[in-house]
């Protein structure tokens, strides 16, 4: 406990005390957001906002965790240092991080609204995605558990859902390209969340505070634990405390970023944040062994995701009419008339909510199974 409550303190402040800095820097270099023509008409006035801050929310994730462990290990030589499980999600995060920042840094050195072009940003992301997909299925542990499994799970793994049905090979392809599509969907569903000040950053907080909560418990009831209410009811998850104290440095992290995201915001993440923010909530998902109930706990932004599928096919098969005035949801409801700072705060409730009714699902699984 001493060292998540460490690790949540040091991933505030470094992102308190380095967001401000990194403005400063931003705004020396004259490195500001590119705003589409095409938005709200009251998003016009952001343009010139420094972006990239999600490089400040990685930077701080990383010191903050290897600092934790480090402080840990000084004050007890015999504690666990950091988790294979942990460094995949730092490699996702990161990855996917870096991939956001390329993108970032053409658009606004060409003062553009288009960075990557499709098909080099897939690549990219494939490449680090089919790397953790890959890793996450070796390294096992003294009780032959490693980070991820081929079997399909919603709040553990599921049995008789197993992606090896046809023999070891098959499932770890079927495992990679599921692997894949959970984290482009989380990507993709942060990046499109990303269009308001704060909401992105707000929403992830309540996310992380989730994945935090169920990596404690699955480390308390995982199997061969002593506090584990029963030996054949209990979680098969490699290293749960390690993800918990990633997760809620994640969570200070972006607390500490959103004292700055907010309206009016002096910082916008990017993509740089929201890729490396939405890797790390595939990358929970995968290594929690809660792929399936990450639709119901990041319902936001599926909820936001769809509204943008919808759009584009309704758009295409009625010939040109649309369901909402503009996607994501989000600026739909600006052009109808909500002030951003009550889209923000209504959005926010209703990631909440969503957050609720997946860690009630998370905990009424464990009570069915009793």
């Amino acid at each position: 406990m001493i060292g998540l409550l460490m690790g949540a303190g040091l991933g505030l402040s470094f992102a308190m005390i380095g967001t401000p800095l990194f403005i400063k820097l931003l705004v020396n270099k004259g490195y500001g957001q590119f705003i589409r023509d095409d938005g709200p008409t009251s998003h016009h006035t952001k343009r010139g906002t420094p972006t990239m801050g999600g490089a400040v929310v990685v930077g701080a994730v990383v010191f903050a965790y290897l600092i934790t462990h480090l402080v840990l290990w000084l004050l007890d030589p015999r504690s666990p240092g950091p988790s294979v499980s942990a460094w995949l999600m730092l490699f996702l995060m990161v990855g996917m991080g870096l991939v956001g920042f390329l993108d970032d840094f053409i658009k606004i050195s060409k003062q553009r609204s288009l960075g990557l072009n499709a098909k080099a940003k897939l690549v990219l992301q494939a490449a680090v995605g089919i790397t953790f997909a890959v890793l996450a299925l070796n390294f096992p542990n003294d009780h032959g558990l490693t980070p991820a499994t081929t079997k399909i799970s919603f709040a553990r793994d599921i049995p008789g859902l197993d992606l090896a049905f046809a023999g070891a090979g098959v499932g770890v392809i079927l495992f990679i390209i599921w692997s894949n599509l959970i984290v482009t969907a989380a990507t993709n569903g942060v990046n499109l969340t990303d269009g308001l000040d704060g909401l992105a950053a707000g929403a992830a907080v309540m996310v992380f505070g989730a994945y935090t909560l169920m990596g404690i418990w699955q480390s308390n009831q995982g199997c061969g634990s002593p506090r584990a209410v029963s030996d054949t009811i209990c979680y098969n998850v490699r290293d749960p405390l390690d993800l918990a104290l990633l997760s809620v440095i994640i969570f200070g992290a972006l607390i500490g970023f959103l004292w700055w995201n907010t309206s009016p915001a002096k910082i916008f993440m990017g993509d740089t944040g929201s890729l490396a923010i939405g890797g790390a909530i595939a990358g929970f998902a995968i290594l929690s062994r809660t792929e399936i109930l990450l639709a119901i706990i990041g319902g936001l932004f599926v909820l936001i995701t769809l509204s943008v599928i919808i759009q584009v096919g309704y758009f295409k098969l009625s010939g040109g009419k649309r369901v909402f005035k503009m996607a994501p949801l989000q600026h739909h409801f600006e052009l109808k008339g909500w002030a951003e700072v009550t889209v923000v705060v209504r959005f926010w409730i209703l990631c909440g909510l969503m957050v609720a009714v997946g860690l009630g699902a998370f905990y009424a699984e464990w009570i069915v199974q009793l």
